[in-house]
């Protein structure tokens, strides 16, 4: 298990370049969820997602000058824009079908992309046999040491913002795809409050971190179905991430695109924020699991925010709560 030390240090190394994401709050969302809820918004986050914060902390250590990493769009884009601070070269295999956003987003920061089809190739194969054929070095998207602590990261900047403010969370929600953020972050926090529950957040079909959790060991979506939550459609928990969450996380929560798109418009109406689908899924749980919130501290991690026009504009079409 790593350490609130570790993480602290790795905060040193990468703090000059990433922003200290705010903390807000909503009268109108406390109403319809019937909790008091404080909101990390690490969509505004410099690529729009936390992922960046792992990717300089790992990019930071290394002198190795090229690197290439597997990603559907975060990631690649926290990647190319390290290897970019750090004047190094990226190479990022992508998904056919990963939101242009990202593409562009990548494109950008100078990365150099590599796609491939998510239904019938496994970017990791590829992305380390990139690796291996030309001495790169290998970024994985979460199942590695420096990139757990670099998102931790985001958990320490939480612990001074909620110490400020006198804010003691009964629970945190946060989104989960591979396990790295959610890792990292309870490291964090579990280092000052030992008995928080961390709930992670899902989307439906894709919740193998809360059937590994049920379950207590890896489990493999096998029965692949789409999902708007790009960002988080992992196969499986990392190995390492999930030796870490089997012993911190609580309960795991699914929600379903259509509660994803609801929360885009409520954040979007009520926080004036832009998030993407697998960024809004833990507030898409806030907002539908009342018996989880009610009455509830929450902290609700907002974690990214790279989302195509097409999706944004429709999420604004869908019916929401009103006051």
């Amino acid at each position: 298990m790593f350490s609130i030390y570790q993480i602290k240090d790795a905060y040193n190394r990468i703090s000059h370049n990433i922003n200290k994401t705010p903390i807000l709050f909503s009268d109108k969302i406390n109403n319809l969820t019937k909790s008091n809820i404080i909101f990390k918004a690490e969509n505004l986050q410099k690529t729009g997602s936390f992922k960046i914060r792992g990717a300089l902390n790992f990019i930071g250590q290394s002198e190795n000058q090229n690197f290439v990493a597997p990603s559907s769009g975060n990631h690649a884009q926290g990647v190319a824009a390290a290897a970019r601070l750090y004047n190094k070269n990226s190479t990022l295999v992508m998904p056919l079908d990963a939101p242009s956003s990202k593409i562009q987003g990548v494109k950008s920061y100078g990365g150099n992309i590599i796609f491939y089809d998510r239904y019938k190739e496994d970017r990791v194969k590829i992305a380390k046999k990139i690796s291996l054929d030309k001495g790169y070095d290998f970024i994985p998207p979460y199942d590695h040491n420096d990139i757990i602590l670099g998102q931790g990261t985001l958990g320490l900047e939480v612990l001074d913002q909620l110490e400020e403010i006198g804010f003691v969370p009964d629970m945190v929600l946060c989104c989960c795809g591979g396990g790295g953020l959610i890792s990292g972050l309870s490291i964090a926090l579990k280092s000052h409050w030992d008995n928080l529950n961390i709930h992670p957040v899902e989307p439906e079909f894709w919740d193998d971190t809360r059937i590994s959790l049920k379950e207590k060991k890896r489990h493999i979506i096998i029965n692949k179905k789409s999902s708007i939550c790009d960002a988080l459609l992992s196969e499986t928990p990392g190995e390492l991430t999930f030796r870490i969450n089997k012993k911190l996380l609580s309960f795991g929560i699914s929600v379903t695109d259509q509660q994803a798109m609801e929360a885009i418009h409520i954040a979007y109406e009520y926080l004036k924020l832009v998030l993407e689908p697998g960024g809004a899924v833990a507030l898409a749980a806030a907002l539908n699991y009342s018996e989880v919130v009610k009455n509830k501290n929450v902290l609700v991690i907002l974690s990214g925010g790279n989302i195509d026009k097409k999706i944004f504009l429709n999420s604004l079409k869908t019916k929401i709560k009103k006051l």
